[in-house]
């Protein structure tokens, strides 16, 4: 099997509990990766960061600290650049893999080398991972996952392992509130790179209100609406899908109070399991 790094940020809000469950799910797989990079991403407690020195000190892990918080876009940048391998997969901190999520994932990369991404379906659960509550899968051939973009993001993004190369050729990670990793997908659309997706469940992603009232406000509409514009301007998309694609978002992140935005995540954008 080829080697692979992980990478991983963590921030003053992550749990350490959350956290060594998320890093022994990356190191007990079926295949294990050839280093795990964290970045701490500013001032973290002192749990955590006891947690991630006893990891460091076994050499399970690798941390960068950055003294002052700078946002995932730009942990997961740093992170991109201080990887070793080739094969990159990302890992949230709070999330759990499926034992075999890596070896499946190595061998649609050995089966076809023109691949830049490989991602998978997630399961999503509350408060304990057999609370399992939906599932969401992404389209899977590389033409459906390219007309996909032009509507929603492609790729469950805690799932996904690309080539370090085709990322720095996109001009890797870069801030952009929230949608960091669609912005990145779409430049990487503009480089001409291949994309794949599996229908099997990879992650399990920690759900909650709380990440419903975070896909909401004038913030997060705002850096919608900049995306939507530079896919516009990139004639990805075409000024009636530009219309649409702002009006739905405006009316599900502005309109809609929290607990019917979360509704329709669960019902409408997921394949619920209740």
């Amino acid at each position: 099997m080829m080697k692979f790094s992980v990478c991983m940020s963590v921030y003053k809000n992550d749990n350490a509990t959350d956290v060594q469950t998320a890093l022994d799910s990356v190191l007990q797989q079926s295949v294990a990766p050839s280093e795990v990079i964290v970045v701490i991403d500013g001032v973290i407690s002192e749990e955590l960061a006891r947690l991630l020195s006893k990891y460091e000190d076994e050499n399970k892990i690798r941390t960068i600290l950055i003294p002052k918080n700078r946002g995932l876009g730009n942990a997961l940048n740093v992170a991109v650049s201080a990887a070793q391998y080739e094969l990159i997969a990302r890992m949230d901190s709070d999330d759990i893999c499926l034992p075999s999520r890596f070896e499946k994932q190595l061998e649609c990369f050995a089966q076809d080398d023109s691949l830049s991404i490989v991602g998978g379906s997630i399961s999503e659960f509350i408060d304990t991972p057999d609370n399992i509550v939906a599932k969401r899968e992404c389209p899977q051939t590389h033409s459906d996952i390219y007309r996909f973009m032009k509507v929603r993001c492609g790729f469950n993004h805690v799932t996904v392992m690309f080539k370090k190369t085709e990322v720095l050729r996109a001009g890797n990670y870069q801030d952009y509130f929230w949608n960091e990793d669609y912005y990145l997908w779409i430049r990487m659309m503009l480089c001409g790179c291949k994309f794949c997706n599996i229908k099997d469940v990879l992650v399990n992603v920690r759900v909650g209100k709380e990440m419903y009232a975070r896909r909401g406000g004038w913030k997060y509409f705002h850096s919608e609406y900049a995306l939507q514009c530079f896919m516009f301007e990139k004639h990805i998309i075409g000024v009636i899908r530009f219309i649409m694609n702002v009006v739905i978002r405006f009316l599900v992140q502005i309109m809609l109070p929290d607990n019917i935005r979360g509704f329709m995540f669960q019902k409408m954008f997921r394949k619920s399991l209740k």
